[in-house]
């Protein structure tokens, strides 16, 4: 877990010293005044980790059953209720995802199928610096992922299931920066926790950690606000 928070730590503390820069600079546009609403658009890389159990009866190690990385298109609509407080809803479509088993009694890499998941994430989001271009933030929150359409099946063996959901904490780091007209840009840093149960007829044979992190880069635009 250490390890895989790591790289959300380098970027929480790379969001607070650009905050410091910021500081020493002329402040930007005027603070907002009363609440303000954003619709954001973000083209996400999603960084799924490749941690699983072993299963001895068909000779599979830890860590071999994986997850494909890909990116996705991502809407979020985030609503402050401060200048420094919001929340943010993180929504996209059911994404389809390809599942592989490096190494098994099989030989390998064989691919055990595919499955559809859609991991709407909800944060509570602080702003460092709300009156300036550039506005850092950091947050935490809760993921809540759905498991539709599971294909998937070990050959000569049988179909293998996952758990439907999957609930799990989520935290980020990131900025937006006027660009003028209420419009901003926007980077933004995720690690969800998802996880899943994978069974073979109702009996689990292992637990797959898929744990992403999520990279995106897209544009907003604020209402009633800066």
């Amino acid at each position: 877990m250490r390890r895989k928070l790591k790289p959300l730590a380098l970027a929480i503390m790379a969001v607070l010293a650009g905050a410091g820069l910021a500081q020493a600079q002329d402040q930007g546009p005027d603070p907002m005044h009363g609440q303000a609403f954003e619709v954001r658009v973000r083209g996400l890389y999603l960084d799924m980790q490749k941690h699983s159990d072993a299963y001895q009866p068909l000779a599979i190690p830890a860590d071999a059953i994986h997850v494909n990385s890909k990116w996705i298109p991502e809407v979020d609509l985030e609503y402050f209720f401060t200048p420094h407080w919001s929340s943010e809803l993180v929504l996209t479509y059911p994404q389809s995802q390809t599942v592989t088993v490096e190494r098994s009694v099989l030989g390998g890499p064989a691919v055990l199928g595919t499955f559809k998941h859609l991991p709407p994430t909800l944060m509570v989001k602080y702003d460092l610096l709300p009156e300036d271009s550039f506005q850092p933030y950091v947050g935490v929150g809760v993921n809540l992922t759905i498991i539709s359409d599971v294909h998937l099946a070990v050959p000569t063996v049988g179909a293998l299931q996952l758990d439907r959901t999957s609930v799990g904490p989520a935290a980020q780091a990131g900025f937006d920066y006027a660009l003028g007209n209420n419009w901003y840009f926007n980077a933004d840093f995720k690690w969800v926790m998802i996880r899943s149960d994978v069974k073979y007829q109702g009996v689990k044979i292992s637990q797959v950690h898929l744990d992403p992190f999520l990279f995106g880069l897209g544009v907003g635009y604020r209402f009633n606000g800066l």
